[in-house]
């Protein structure tokens, strides 16, 4: 793990860097949870780089929240502007994007909880990516994607049983998707909550890990990744 030093303006912000072994096959930039780098996101990113992937674990903040409640203003600080906040994301992509070993590879982008809105949300501005995935990443957004815009390969994987992300807010994602003409995979887990990646321990009742959904989706995003890349 190698850290990336790299700003969004006046915001001093770290990436953390996983290198695979050999030549890379693509660049991912992974977005964390409302957390920031966790654990789990970064072994997620270790795993990358074990399959042949430069992987960046981008910095929402600049900081690590003290605790949840910490994390739940400093997203709100830097999502309140919608501009804004895709500036921050657009910042993380370029960090990557810019690193010399990252010359001429392809570039995609991962996301957990928040990360994966971020994912989708560079996807729905037209970012240069051969893919977006999310992981029980939130679906709403203010900037709903404009017809042609989505250059991205889409694959969201959800927890069926989420109460962060009801239903509606689901098949306002899969319309939003069609009118865009976004090319898009939609994974469904039943019974499954929010946070079904992270085996840590939670003490929040919409959270729980999913061993089987957790193994399935990962597969899933290396089977897109194979298909797009080959």
């Amino acid at each position: 793990m190698e850290q990336v030093a790299y700003t969004d303006g006046a915001t001093a912000l770290t990436g953390l860097l996983f290198r695979p072994q050999g030549g890379a096959r693509a660049a991912v930039v992974v977005f964390p949870t409302i957390m920031n780098p966790t654990p789990s996101v970064i072994a997620k990113a270790q795993d990358l780089a074990a399959h042949g992937y430069l992987a960046l674990v981008a910095d929402f903040y600049g900081q690590t929240p003290e605790d949840f409640d910490h994390s739940r203003q400093l997203a709100a600080g830097i999502r309140a502007t919608p501009a804004a906040y895709r500036q921050r994301l657009r910042a993380s992509l370029k960090a990557l994007a810019t690193l010399p070993e990252a010359a001429g590879l392809p570039i995609g982008a991962i996301g957990f909880c928040m990360g994966g809105q971020a994912a989708l949300e560079l996807a729905r501005e037209g970012a240069p990516m051969f893919a977006a995935v999310s992981f029980h990443g939130l679906l709403g957004t203010d900037l709903p994607a404009e017809p042609g815009a989505v250059r991205a390969r889409i694959l969201v994987c959800h927890g069926d049983a989420d109460p962060m992300v009801p239903r509606s807010q689901v098949i306002a994602f899969w319309e939003e998707m069609d009118a865009a003409g976004a090319n898009w995979h939609f994974h469904s887990y039943a019974g499954v909550k929010h946070g079904f990646t992270n085996p840590g321990p939670t003490t929040n009742p919409a959270t729980a890990y999913d061993a089987s959904a957790d193994r399935q989706s990962w597969a899933a995003m290396y089977a897109l990744f194979d298909e797009v890349l080959a």
